[in-house]
């Protein structure tokens, strides 16, 4: 009898693996809410409402870098526009946040302030439905994983690679960026969607709303890293893999490279997607900045960091480069652009496998002494 999927889906970690796994979740989901909640804010153990939404903004962008790793990592794919993905997922949930404001709003309005302003009379087509948190949840799926799909289809049949792939989707996120930015277009133009009010309900800014918002994140991040490693684990990744390494050899045994790289590719923007609709209410704002050619460059950024090839790697530099921008753009406001190239050069030229080979390296020298 075969054994059931869950136990093969957890078999892919290994137990060190699971302990940390578990040790993170533990953390998340009760050690962090104990201190925000029972810890009065003087107390050196409180976690105050600023670490929490940096650090549940962190674990969305970790979520974006596992995403990233699996395409570049594994599928030997540089995407230079996964910005896009992150920001139609948040888009998709914000319709719904604005929704939620209702009458709470500047104008009163039963239409979202912006559209008040610019004399809109009616939702446009694409809005109905969107006061549905369930319709919202669908969208944040479908919409990363259609545009995927259609893009990638048609990019890797006519197998364009390398850096002429990377172009092209720098300059779809590009042009994405731009039609959003048109007033007309019904999201919000320059400004995006902004003062969010309630999810089903319950108001956005309540500490306990904020802990379940850092929560799901924090499981939705543990997850995400589960499957990943028993996906890379499957034959599907070790073809993936080699598609990676020689796919004029794959192609020769008789795969068709398009419909593996085709899936890894749909599946990292709809994580992506999740990622962002998690990302917006904890930040309360989603504009057109999101899609910025920068940003999505600096998702690349993440991976090299913290070690391509791996999936912890993502995870390590998602929270590294954040942390140290966090720091920087307060304290050296003007240099953090000049850290992060130089970051990305030394980890480039003297870390080819980012941090975690590092460790690895400095562990393996270490075992070898003793």
């Amino acid at each position: 009898m075969r054994e059931p999927f869950i136990f093969r889906f957890l078999s892919a970690l290994d137990a060190r693996t699971r302990a940390g796994v578990s040790a993170f979740l533990a953390l998340a989901l009760i050690a962090v809410p104990l201190l925000h909640l029972l810890l009065p804010a003087g107390s050196p153990f409180h976690v105050s409402t600023y670490a929490i939404t940096l650090v549940g903004k962190i674990m969305c962008y970790a979520i974006v870098a596992i995403a990233m790793g699996l395409i570049w990592g594994y599928g030997g794919i540089l995407s230079l526009g996964h910005g896009i993905f992150f920001a139609l997922g948040g888009y998709a949930f914000g319709m719904y946040l604005m929704r939620q404001i209702g009458r709470d709003g500047s104008y009163q309005s039963d239409l979202p302030d912006f559209m008040v302003f610019l004399d809109w009379k009616e939702l446009p087509w694409f809005w109905q439905g969107s006061d549905s948190f369930l319709w919202a949840a669908l969208l944040v799926v479908v919409v990363p994983a259609v545009v995927a799909f259609v893009f990638g289809y048609f990019a890797f049949r006519s197998r364009i690679k390398g850096v002429y792939f990377s172009i092209i989707t720098q300059a779809l996120t590009y042009a994405a960026m731009l039609l959003f930015f048109r007033n007309e277009t019904g999201f919000g133009g320059n400004n995006g969607f902004t003062d969010f009010k309630r999810i089903l309900g319950h108001s956005i800014t309540s500490s306990e709303m904020r802990l379940v918002l850092f929560g799901l994140t924090a499981v939705v991040l543990a997850l995400t890293f589960i499957f990943a490693k028993w996906l890379v684990s499957s034959k599907y990744g070790r073809v993936l893999t080699a598609i990676r390494d020689a796919e004029s050899r794959v192609m020769f045994i008789g795969y068709n490279p398009l419909w593996f790289k085709l899936f890894i590719w749909t599946l990292s923007a709809v994580l992506c997607g999740v990622a962002g609709a998690l990302y917006v209410p904890q930040v309360g704002i989603i504009n057109p900045s999101e899609m910025s050619v920068a940003n999505s460059i600096e998702i690349a950024i993440w991976v090299a960091v913290g070690g391509r090839g791996t999936l912890i790697g993502p995870i390590v530099g998602a929270f590294v480069v954040n942390l140290a921008k966090s720091w920087f753009t307060v304290s050296f406001p003007e240099y953090w652009l000049f850290f992060l190239g130089l970051l990305f050069i030394v980890v480039t030229l003297l870390l080819p496998r980012g941090l975690v080979g590092l460790w690895k390296t400095l562990r393996t020298a270490q075992g070898a002494k003793a």
